[in-house]
Parts: structure tokens; sequence; C-alpha cells
């Protein structure tokens, strides 16, 4: 594959979102050198932009939801025969970036790696470029089933199915989900998939509550309304066994812990932009679990795999607009709007924008 020596990439800087000129990196030993095709935009990346995410500082290299093929390998890096890639091979990356020494890598739960980073969030490369490096063991090979499009949602699909499994088995329970935004438009496919008995999901904006019946919600409510816990149980039957928070604002956690009560479980899967009280008597008195989802781990990755290459997942319902890498300030308008789910940049030809 030619690899030129120059290439685009995406800087985000405050109040700027621009397609800047760059040296193409080269593979070190142990990385491969990837060619973007595509990559989503996350709303951690709009979120950042507008220097609201708590762990990403400004200016940053945007693109963790990326998909491409391997254009190069660097030395140590065999083959599928031993047990790497092949050059040629179209790959998502699974971007958490562990340390693989400290307590929680030794013991399996690298994604809370004790010197974690992240690539496309605040690491020195990110995939809205034609071109980046990473470490081989950072990327899974797509399956000839799944097009671009499908493998877009790999990454952003791998985080609900990582919270529904440390929830716990959702067959035949009652779950509700607060937010309908690409995370809980996912998490919804994924409690579907699992078989849980009645989901509710909370929204405020109409269109994205219409959004979730048509993918499966028995009920879709305004999470505005002032009565939004006392309608969630009555759409219910039931308290809720379990509730996804997919916000993480102080008034969706409160809705969370009121709706599961009693002995139910909460599990925060948005990220917060700061701290937020809690009704402590409450958790204590009903036995509530509040359990928080960081990210995913491969076998998370493999999972997300199955359920696109399944059907588990309305590709069209979630990829709502596509554009060039040209227009990326675009892209992160469109996906702050609240009008889209899923926003994808196409960054090489190989992705027919529609």
């Amino acid at each position: 594959m030619n690899v030129p020596e120059r290439m685009r990439r995406v800087v985000v800087s405050s109040g700027s979102i621009d397609v800047v000129d760059s040296p193409t990196p080269t593979p070190a030993s142990g990385e491969v050198l990837v060619r973007s095709v595509v990559s989503g935009v996350c709303g951690s990346d709009t979120h950042a932009a507008h220097g609201r995410h708590p762990f990403i500082a400004l200016p940053y290299h945007p693109g963790h939801e990326v998909v491409g093929v391997v254009a190069a390998r660097g030395a140590d890096v065999g083959g599928l025969e031993a047990g790497g890639v092949e050059v040629g091979a179209r790959v998502t990356v699974e971007p958490d970036l562990p340390c693989w020494r400290c307590k929680q890598c030794r013991g399996g739960n690298e994604n809370l790696c004790e010197n974690l980073q992240f690539f496309g969030c605040g690491y020195e490369q990110g995939g809205m470029a034609d071109f980046f490096t990473i470490a081989a063991d950072r990327v899974h090979v797509v399956p000839d089933e799944l097009d671009y499009r499908a493998a877009a949602l790999i990454e952003p699909l791998s985080t609900p199915v990582h919270a529904v499994r440390i929830a716990g088995d959702v067959r035949d329970k009652a779950v509700v989900i607060l937010g309908a935004g690409t995370i809980g438009l996912l998490v919804l496919a994924v409690v579907r998939a699992y078989g849980a008995r009645r989901v509710v999901v909370t929204d405020p904006l109409a269109a994205k509550r219409d959004r979730a019946v048509r993918l499966g919600a028995d009920a879709a409510l305004d999470a505005a309304a002032a009565d939004v816990v006392t309608q969630a149980r009555d759409a219910l039957g039931e308290s809720a066994d379990v509730v996804f928070d997919c916000v993480a604002v102080e008034s969706t956690v409160r809705s969370a812990v009121a709706i599961a009560s009693k002995g139910g479980t909460v599990v925060v899967v948005g990220v917060p932009t700061g701290d937020v009280s809690i009704p402590l008597a409450t958790i204590q008195d009903h036995q509530i679990r509040i359990q928080g989802s960081a990210t995913y781990l491969p076998r998370d990755y493999a999972e997300s795999i199955r359920l696109l290459a399944e059907g588990a997942v309305d590709v069209d319902e979630i990829v709502t607009a596509q554009v060039p890498l040209a227009r990326v300030a675009d892209a992160y308008a469109l996906s702050s709007g609240g009008e889209h789910v899923k926003v994808l940049v196409g960054i090489h030809e190989d992705f027919q924008i529609s």
C-alpha cells in the first residue's frame, strides 16, 4: 500500500475544529499503521470541543470510533498465523491503551488501568486522520459481513455491551434507560437482544422518544416531565430491576435511584460533566446498587461484533448523518444539535458517503 509522507489530521482546539497537514507516522515495533476509512463523532468528542469533558483537555486529536485498513506493520508484528494481523485487513480500534503492568491490568481489567491512556481522547494521535499508528493488540479484525457503516458502530456498541454485562443478567427483567442518544439506543438494542421483559426509555426530545419506540422500547417518556418517575414505574408496572443512566446529570441520577427503588441497580453509563449529589439515605435504606461502567474489554468487542453481524442493531436508525473529513466541523455541529444519533466522518474514498 502506498503511504505518503504527509497526511491530513483533525485538531480540535478551543473554538476551532481544523484539518491540518501533518507528517505520516511510522509504526514502531509492535505497532501497525492504519489507513483510516471512517470515524464516528462521539458524545465525548462534542463535550470535549465545548470544554465540558472531565478527562480531555484542549487541543486534542479526535477519532476513537475508527475503522480502517492495515497499511503496514512494525517489527515484531506478524500475520494471522503468528497471532497478528495482515496488511490489508479491515480493522477497528479498541482505543483504551493500558500499561499492562498495574494491578488492574494484571487482573484482566485493563479498562481500569491505573495509568490508562486513550487513543483519540487526549492522546497524541486519533483516528480522524489519513493514517495513524497503534499497538497491534489494540485492533480487532472486522468480519466481511459488516460494511463500514456497521463496523463504525463496533466501538460505541461495546460500551453498552460492557454496561449490560456488569449490570447482571437482564433476561426477564424490567429495565429503564435514561437518554435516547447513541449510547441509550444501543443499550436498548443490547437489552432487547438479551431478553429484557419490559423496557422504558426517557428523553426530553420527542423525535428521540419516537426513535426509541421504533427500535423496541415498550414506552418512551418525556424526561422533563415532573412526574417522570411515576410514569416510568406505571409504564413498567413495577419498579425497575436495572436503570441505565446514559446522561449522568443530577436530575437523571436522582430519577434513576427513584425508579430503581427498592433493591434495584443503577448503572452510570454516561460521562458526567461534573459532580452530583445523590439521595444517599434512599440508596442505603432501599439497598440500591450504584454501578459505574467504564468503556469495555476485548470480550465486549467480540460480543459487539457478534450482535452487529446478527442484525441486533438497526444501523440505518443509528447512523443518521455522514460527512467528508473536509467538513469535520459540520460533523461536530450535527452531532451536537440533538437531531442526529450517530454522525460518521468519511476519511477515505472506500467509505461511500450517501
